[in-house]
């Protein structure tokens, strides 16, 4: 008897966005206009950031999504054609635009962000139901939640029932159905999700142990709760551990969680530790935060590796 094949590589389910970047000097009041600096037109899509960021730390990675019949569907294959991201299972929707992502920076790093969903939104339950030939070989299943809820919920029961391991991103954040917590294994999220989540009015550095084990009720086994500059807080059955973030001066803060989950879950799948895995997903995400753009931004490994931090975690 053969034995069984060993499972290798992420597919990612979700959005694909061209981001339109303007830099401002702050963020405009209501009613107000104001003056940019500069505009940056880049891939992006929480989907697509987090299938390029596995891509650029080792994974074999697999695309899956909707794309419109426009310029900018072209161009968001290109960009995946170069960091060598599989995006043969990224469909086009004739009539539809490509998703956009408006995102304004202020001169701290920090963003404010609109999404058109365009075609993401025609994302549908078959859609997931064809992942199944890819869940059986691959080793993890990245979710977000920039297509339509269903087709999540599906493409969660199908990777569970092929035996690969889920991991969803909540965002943009929204409460989730029974069925879905059922299906994941590992969540991850910010300050913001995990409060809408947990039902915590404000999660913190000194809480968010508290709002990772309330979250693991619901089902998953291991809790990431991202704190930007206040580092992870990692919760599993062993109990809640605290990472430091990188001391870093952050010029772009747009894809930096989608950086930190790409790298987590490449190493991941390729069988590190949890704590090696988180640790080299933080070193990533800190690299990621003192570049402008969104998949422009993202290190790879071999960035990962050389880089010299001061204290590090």
């Amino acid at each position: 008897m053969n034995a069984p094949a060993l499972r290798q590589g992420v597919v990612v389910f979700g959005s694909l966005n061209m981001d339109l970047v303007a830099r401002v000097p702050r963020m405009p009041r209501p009613g107000e206009t104001l003056t940019g600096e500069s505009l940056l037109v880049n891939p992006g899509g929480k989907g697509a950031n987090q299938a390029v960021a596995c891509a650029l730390q080792g994974a074999r990675v697999q695309m899956v999504g909707r794309v419109g019949d426009d310029d900018f569907a072209d161009q968001l294959r290109a960009a995946l054609d170069i960091r060598r991201v599989d995006h043969t299972g990224v469909g086009s929707t004739p009539g539809q635009s490509t998703g956009v992502a408006m995102i304004m920076v202020d001169s701290g790093g920090q963003n404010c962000i609109t999404v058109i969903p365009g075609a993401n939104a025609s994302v549908t339950v078959a859609d997931a139901d064809l992942l199944r030939p890819h869940l059986e070989r691959a080793a993890m299943l990245l979710l977000q939640l920039e297509v339509p809820l269903a087709s999540v919920v599906r493409a969660a029961a199908v990777s569970r029932q092929a035996g690969c391991t889920v991991l969803l991103n909540p965002a943009p954040a929204q409460l989730l159905p029974p069925e879905l917590w059922r299906s994941i294994d590992i969540l991850v999220v910010n300050e913001t999700e995990a409060g809408l989540l947990s039902g915590m009015p404000l999660v913190t550095r000194s809480n968010a142990g508290e709002a990772a084990s309330l979250l693991r009720r619901n089902g998953p086994g291991d809790v990431l709760v991202t704190l930007g500059e206040q580092g992870v807080v990692w919760s599993s059955g062993a109990g809640t551990q605290h990472f430091e973030a990188q001391p870093v001066v952050a010029v772009d803060t747009t894809a930096a969680g989608d950086t930190f989950i790409g790298a987590f879950a490449a190493l991941r799948a390729e069988g590190r530790g949890m704590a090696e895995a988180i640790r080299h997903a933080i070193r990533a995400a800190a690299i990621c935060v003192t570049r402008v753009g969104a998949q422009a931004s993202m290190p790879s490994r071999a960035d990962v590796l050389r880089e010299t931090f001061p204290n590090p975690p």
